[in-house]
């Protein structure tokens, strides 16, 4: 087997998170013009999501959860992983509905996007009533260190979706394509890109691109000086990115740097959160 082939071999390996299923999304407060951070709805709402993390942990379903203020920017990123269809169904009919009216009356839940191997129409249609919501089915990747957890103190996780611009010549195979060279050059030569995923979005000309990197030195090469930098002009020809989601302890050097190369980008560090005592496959096995 040539090496290139051995290459493509190792992104077109089958994932190992199965059935699980992520959900990494954002909500944006109502009010506006106010400190929200310090604000008594922040409090509110942290407090609602508080519940929600508590009841969640006690979930046999539930496998990580994260709540998260963003840096700069007046809203939450949250975060789950489901051990599958089923425990993400029971979730979305018990604890969700619990909550949901109180969150809405200070919050608006954006965009969030859900990554899986897979989706029925039954998940599809428990989610799709509540949020604007992306549905991204896994095509190709790798990961790193045999799935396991990176130290969440360095690492950076950055989900983002990016769509095919309708006024260009871009296809959908063009954006796949494009991101697969990034994979693969950086399964290559960046070590620090710890884990790499595509998936296609359901409906919609679009991708979304799950990434975690090592410390901030190993996102700022990658957007610098590796394959972001080096394939950003052939991706950006045709396409462009809707949502960037930063969760981790981003630098200001690349928050910075980021906004010149117009990613519209959430960042925040990490907040309340839960592991399972093994861990995920989504997130990362607890050796």
């Amino acid at each position: 087997m040539s090496t290139q082939s051995q290459k493509n071999q190792i992104i077109d390996n089958p994932s190992k998170n199965g059935s699980e299923i992520s959900i990494t999304g954002k909500w944006i407060p109502k009010k506006k013009g106010i400190l929200f951070l310090k604000s008594e709805d922040s409090k509110e709402l942290i407090s609602e999501w508080n519940d929600i993390h508590n009841e969640a942990k006690a979930h046999p379903g539930v496998l990580s959860t994260e709540i998260n203020h963003a840096i700069g920017k007046d809203a939450i990123l949250v975060h789950h992983v489901f051990r599958d269809k089923d425990s993400l169904i029971n979730y979305f009919n018990t604890i969700a509905p619990r909550h949901i009216e109180k969150l809405k009356d200070i919050a608006t839940p954006d965009t969030q996007l859900v990554r899986g191997i897979e989706f029925n129409d039954d998940i599809i249609k428990t989610i799709s009533d509540k949020a604007n919501v992306n549905f991204g089915e896994y095509i190709y990747g790798y990961v790193r260190n045999d799935y396991e957890m990176p130290d969440e103190k360095d690492a950076i996780q950055v989900t983002a979706k990016w769509k095919v611009k309708k006024d260009s010549n871009g296809t959908l195979e063009d954006l796949i394509n494009n991101w697969r060279k990034v994979a693969i050059e950086a399964n290559d030569i960046e070590k620090g890109l710890l884990r790499f995923e595509a998936y296609k979005v359901i409906g919609e000309e679009a991708l979304i691109i799950h990434e975690t990197f090592k410390t901030n030195d190993d996102l700022q090469f990658h957007l610098t000086k590796g394959t972001a930098a080096k394939y950003k002009k052939d991706i950006d020809t045709g396409a462009f990115p809707e949502n960037y989601f930063f969760r981790g302890p981003v630098s200001w050097m690349i928050r910075t740097y980021s906004k010149f190369m117009n990613l519209p980008a959430t960042y925040t560090t990490l907040g309340k959160s839960y592991k399972a005592d093994d861990g995920s496959f989504s997130d990362g096995i607890i050796k």
